[in-house]
């Protein structure tokens, strides 16, 4: 049997199916109390924490340059108009409703135009739960239509996770750790409330709850709202002296009614954005001191509720030493931009193809198994703010073998281990996944965690590998087969 390997480039934005278990994507501890809506882009909008002997539910926002924590009182989920899809006449997916009705669906794979909400165990230590595990529960809907939350095994057939139209509590079993996105399926336009609870048992057989959490969600356009704003800051100057005047301009495209702003700062040595007292126009202005050298400054714009408009990217402010008498000193400054950072999954170009052993009858005389190693899989993460990483590996489509025979990736499963790792980097390996069995899923076909680093650990470079399983029925025809193992990082 015969596997080749490609890796997915710079991982930071890259989307995986379904990350079965560690996937880290916690921040730092950056956290806003501000009112934002959230339409595109990463976020874990149930998000599970153990705090202080307290279960609670968070919003991971990785929308921007830096995830921030939230409240989920503090964010509305845009399901933009552009989510809308017509219900296929698979009768597997009758549960949508009607064939060629619409529906508006934020896809289990992430697409960059529209919101990729998941849900998070991560940020949760092993050893502290019953069971390793947390049960997620949607307990209530209210809506003008129905929400179903679904993922497709390798076999794309539909996997319910919630839905409101037969019946609410659902509830899932969610392993510690784990990170997940799923198919989020709303009927109709208009505003919905989700309510989420999460609860668990203590090792010592205490019941923890966060009780039901309230989750906004708006379907189609915002009410009142006009076109999108992107918001800037020019006025930086490359160099100033101390005592110099900085005058920092935030400019709106295309220019609105809105006039609403807040200034932020985050300056060396500190995760955290501060806002700025007193500074809500457009323009502000103060004075350069050596003590603001390389301090970061954003401008936001709100509109109605403070809810956020528009963020601007950093500038950076850099500020010379006082001139020493001539001749006898230089001024020499070096930084690294952090911005520059990145998570990168890689293996080498010369040492990625898996050639599995020819398969042999198992014990039983039921199964025809190989068992081999993936080859080493390098992550590298440069991030400021060390908001921690997952890796993970899914062979999206079937191998394929001799006249059009094909089996499912299913079949392949995979025991990871961490190879080597920097020191401090805290590196774990992901669960052993067993091969697809009838009835109980397994297997490749769907993504699974090949290693993870948690919040405040990662930075450096480390690397993976696995040990391979097949197990295949009886009755698959002989012949070499291939298939791609993809993997991605975030």
């Amino acid at each position: 049997m015969r596997m080749t390997l490609r890796p997915r480039g710079l991982a930071a934005l890259m989307a995986g199916a379904v990350v079965v278990a560690g996937t880290v994507l916690a921040p730092p501890a950056a956290s806003a109390a501000e009112k934002v809506v959230l339409s595109k882009g990463h976020t874990d909008a149930v998000d599970v924490h153990y705090e202080g002997g307290a279960l609670s539910l968070k919003v991971n926002d990785d929308t921007g340059s830096s995830p921030v924590k939230r409240d989920p009182a503090d964010v509305t989920f845009q399901v933009l108009p552009e989510a809308a899809m017509t219900v296929p006449a698979d009768p597997r997916f009758a549960f949508l409703g009607p064939a060629g009705s619409q529906v508006w669906l934020l896809p289990l794979t992430q697409n960059p135009d529209l919101l990729w909400p998941g849900w998070n165990t991560t940020t949760l230590k092993t050893g502290v739960f019953e069971g390793n595990k947390v049960r997620l529960s949607l307990v209530g809907v209210q809506g003008p239509g129905n929400v179903t939350l679904y993922t497709q095994d390798s076999f794309a057939n539909p996997v319910i996770k919630f839905r409101s139209d037969d019946g609410l509590p659902d509830a899932i079993d969610v392993p510690v750790p784990t990170h997940a996105h799923s198919n989020w399926a709303f009927s109709a336009l208009g505003n919905y409330t989700l309510k989420f609870q999460a609860d668990a048992t203590l090792t010592n057989g205490t019941t923890v709850s966060t009780g039901p959490v309230d989750y906004s969600f708006v379907v189609g356009g915002m009410s009142g709202g006009g076109p999108e704003v992107s918001l800037s800051v020019n006025g930086m100057a490359d160099e100033y002296q101390p005592n110099d005047t900085v005058t920092l301009n935030a400019v709106q495209t295309p220019q609105t009614e809105l006039d609403h702003y807040h200034w932020f700062s985050r300056c060396p040595g500190s995760d955290d954005w501060t806002i700025i007292a007193g500074e809500a126009g457009a323009r502000y202005f103060f004075t350069a001191t050596r003590e603001l050298n390389a301090c970061e400054y954003v401008a936001k714009l709100y509109g109605d509720g403070h809810s956020v408009v528009a963020s601007s990217e950093p500038v950076t402010l850099w500020v010379a030493f006082p001139p020493q008498e001539p001749g006898t000193s230089q001024t020499i400054t070096a930084s690294i931009d952090e911005t520059q950072g990145a998570l990168v999954i890689s293996v080498n170009p010369d040492d990625r193809a898996v050639v599995l052993p020819s398969a042999q009858l198992n014990a039983g005389g039921d199964r025809w198994e190989s068992n081999g190693e993936l080859r080493p899989v390098t992550v590298t993460d440069t991030r400021a703010g060390q908001p921690g990483w997952s890796a993970s590996g899914q062979i999206p489509a079937d191998f394929t073998g001799p006249d059009g025979a094909t089996f499912s990736a299913g079949y392949l499963g995979w025991s990871p281990r961490v190879l080597a790792q920097g020191s401090g980097q805290g590196v774990v390996a992901g669960p052993e996944v067993a091969p697809y069995v009838v009835g109980s899923g397994g297997g490749l076909g769907n993504s699974a965690v090949l290693g993870t680093a948690p919040s405040g650990n990662g930075r450096g470079t480390a690397q993976l590998g696995a040990g391979l399983r097949l197990s295949l029925p009886t009755e698959t025809a002989a012949g070499t087969y291939t298939a791609t193992l993809t993997l991605t990082a975030i």
